[in-house]
């Protein structure tokens, strides 16, 4: 399929999500996948409490904020918002099992207060970022790198534009803004001079919408031994535009702290730091872009990159259904929603015991 196609597919699939949406009403639902045979009062009651998860501030209303308690009454939503369904990043943000101060499954059934229905919420980008290294080329004073990114929605591609960052030990490079199709070849030329491992971090706006954004990134060896996981060295925990970075062993310590969007980028103030974590004050970029966190560091005298995003997603949190679906009447509703002016993706489970 030529690539004008492709993106016209797309972005008329997201106008009929986006119309569907637009008939429901406040409510936004885009579509409930309801089995045959179900009661028709369970499903709408089910229906309405995967709207209440999203259109609920919860309480305290600035729970999300308040890192030290959980919810008393739980709910995504932004408070004071002028929109349905634009959810607090901060609220998002604790529902990520990485995030220090993230709230747990029985928090948040607990703050539910309902006995008979089991759940689960993800939220994750409308379409994926992948990246893959395919060539190396070395030379005396530097080596060249190329990346192939793909952009693209359950296997088709999604037309977008692209901007990428690479981060080092001491060294931030920035590109220009490249237009793909659905897939894109980056070369990145590093020199011999720069100690890694290095992080190659790349943002995406949907051709079709671009509030709709999607991330990823990549650590790489070079002059360096094969870089270790992420989350390795450091639990990034971003809430109230702070970052609490907190050492998983004892001889950490910290370099360089960027926050990277699609239009800007900025180093990150420290704000506070003990033997054992590191707090940074997160700038509010205006820029219509999820925040990339990047920390590099030594652990003693191995050097490392350690990443985040802000919101802290994708996340997925709640009960397996794939072996209760035989147990259970699940319902799945899928929503578009908004977290600081950029569109997601949030797909809810809700299940009881079959009557």
């Amino acid at each position: 399929m030529p690539a004008t196609s492709i993106d016209t597919f797309f972005a008329c699939a997201l106008m009929v999500l986006l119309f569907l949406s637009a008939m429901a009403g406040a409510s936004k639902l885009l579509y409930p996948h309801i089995y045959a045979g179900v009661d028709r009062n369970t499903a709408e009651r089910y229906r309405e409490l995967s709207k209440y998860l999203l259109l609920s501030e919860g309480k305290p209303s600035d729970w999300g904020k308040n890192f030290s308690k959980a919810p008393e009454a739980f709910g995504l939503a932004k408070a004071a918002s002028s929109l349905a369904y634009e959810l607090d990043i901060d609220k998002v943000s604790r529902l990520n099992g990485n995030n220090r101060y993230a709230v747990s499954y029985a928090d948040i059934f607990t703050a539910l207060k309902i006995s008979d229905a089991s759940f689960r919420i993800e939220i994750k980008p409308v379409f994926q970022v992948s990246l893959n290294l395919t060539a190396t080329f070395e030379d005396v004073n530097e080596t060249v790198y190329k990346f192939r990114i793909l952009t693209e929605k359950h296997g088709t591609a999604v037309g977008a534009l692209l901007k990428c960052y690479v981060v080092a030990e001491d060294y931030l490079w920035t590109s220009n803004v490249y237009s793909s199709d659905g897939v894109a070849y980056v070369n990145v030329t590093l020199s011999s001079s720069v100690n890694g491992p290095a992080l190659l971090v790349v943002l995406a706006k949907a051709n079709s919408n671009l509030r709709i954004m999607s991330f990823n990134a990549l650590s790489f060896s070079h002059n360096s031994s094969e870089p270790k996981p992420v989350g390795a060295f450091l639990k990034l925990s971003p809430l109230n535009y702070t970052l609490n970075a907190l050492h998983l062993y004892s001889g950490i310590s910290l370099l360089t702290a960027y926050a990277l969007t699609f239009n800007y980028s900025s180093s990150l103030t420290q704000t506070a730091n003990d033997n054992q974590s590191a707090t940074f004050s997160v700038p509010c970029i205006l820029d219509s872009s999820p925040t990339l966190l990047v920390l590099t560091g030594y652990n003693s005298t191995e050097f490392f990159t350690e990443w985040t995003a802000y919101p802290q997603i994708p996340i997925s949190i709640g009960m397996d259904f794939t072996s209760a679906a035989s147990l259970s009447n699940v319902f799945v509703y899928t929503y578009l929603v908004t977290i600081s002016s950029n569109i997601y993706e949030c797909t809810i489970w809700l299940g009881g015991p079959r009557e």
